[in-house]
């Protein structure tokens, strides 16, 4: 197989997330909340491979009509940020003036945080908040808090896309990637077996995704706090 059939092949892989996407969205208009999320961690899974494969197989070289960055992009925020925000709409989880609050302060900032040329560190962090909101949606599906405190973290993590603080990406941030990675595929699992669960509150998933998801949350900026030189 040649080079050039290779990085096609990753861009088809890529493309594969509008797929996901819209099996997700068509789930989420059914209120079929498991088979939406399962969907979504299906995407996020490709998300977190397809990248890795274009840098080894050099896409950018041999496939350069096809910009896999763009391409990414468009995918990431159809299933990082339009279909959880739908679904936190449609659910129960915010009635009233408090879902439509919620969706459009995270469409609205999140448009903008993917537009913003800065949005990377160079350690190959996330500056702000990355809109990761299948992740946060996610979470808030399985422990179900009330309305009050799941719009302020709504309200708290739209803010937090233009604050100067650090967020990790598990895969490309270096610093800590030896713990940050299993956590990450950690976190997969638990939600994949929360879904599979539907999204059962004595399911020890929950705890699962509680403490990875705040492990993914705050390292980057503990990272911050703490110089990589007084690393033992």
């Amino acid at each position: 197989m040649t080079p050039r059939m290779i990085a096609l092949l990753v861009h088809l892989l890529t493309a594969t997330g509008a797929v996901l996407a819209t099996l997700a969205m068509l789930a989420a208009i059914e209120r079929d909340w498991e088979l939406m999320f399962l969907w979504l961690v299906v995407a996020f899974a490709v998300d977190g491979i397809d990248g890795p494969l274009a840098r080894r197989y050099h896409v950018k070289t041999h496939a350069p009509e096809f910009d896999g960055e763009r391409l990414d992009l468009i995918i990431d925020y159809l299933t990082y940020v339009f279909i959880p925000a739908f679904a936190l709409f449609r659910s129960d989880l915010l009635p009233g003036w408090t879902g439509w609050v919620a969706i459009l302060l995270i469409t609205f900032a999140s448009a903008l945080y993917f537009a913003d040329t800065r949005m990377k560190t160079l350690d190959n962090s996330f500056s702000g908040f990355p809109g990761c909101w299948n992740m946060v949606v996610l979470v808030l599906f399985a422990l179900e808090p009330n309305a009050r405190i799941t719009l302020a973290l709504a309200a708290a993590l739209s803010l937090a896309m233009f604050l100067p603080l650090r967020f990790i990406h598990p895969v490309r941030t270096r610093r800590w990637r030896r713990l940050s990675l299993p956590v990450a595929l950690g976190w997969t699992f638990f939600a994949g077996w929360a879904v599979w669960m539907h999204f059962e509150p004595q399911s020890w998933a929950h705890w699962g995704l509680v403490v990875t998801s705040i492990y993914l949350l705050l390292a980057g900026i503990v990272q911050q706090l703490v110089p990589a030189r007084a690393e033992i």
